[in-house]
């Protein structure tokens, strides 16, 4: 293959996903590779996509999110509406995991202490049976 254009086997390898993982964002429109009879054949412009796609996903993007944030590179005004768009976009997000980070740190916080609630229970428990022995 040639530097231009990457065959599934080699977008699995340099990606490290699955091949249904690429005919799946294939059938959702995110990803349109080249065919060449039952081949598929993933473009630089392929691989960028796919490259965004795998970080928003990380980021907790959802696919409709990464699809319209795509589509907006095709707009013509030098990404600058995609751009400010992603932006606005993480920020939401950002928000939304700071929230859950905050929601988990109290949840941790209340089960450590239940954690130690329960220790001195089963110690106390210890300590009077030890003693009814």
């Amino acid at each position: 293959m040639t530097e231009d254009v990457m065959t599934i086997r080699q977008m699995c390898d340099a990606f490290d996903v699955t091949a249904r993982t690429l005919r799946f964002y294939e059938a959702k429109e995110l990803l349109s590779p080249t065919r060449q009879g039952q081949r598929r054949l993933f473009t630089r412009r392929d691989r960028a996509r796919l490259k965004l796609i795998l970080r928003g996903k990380r980021f907790g993007f959802s696919l409709e999110e990464l699809r319209q944030l795509l589509d907006l590179y095709e707009k013509g005004d030098q990404q600058h509406t995609q751009i400010a768009r992603a932006h606005e976009v993480a920020q939401a997000r950002l928000a939304e995991m700071e929230t859950q980070r905050d929601e988990l740190e109290t949840a941790i916080s209340e089960l450590r202490e239940q954690i130690s609630w329960g220790e001195r229970m089963l110690a106390s428990s210890k300590r009077n049976h030890d003693a009814a022995e």
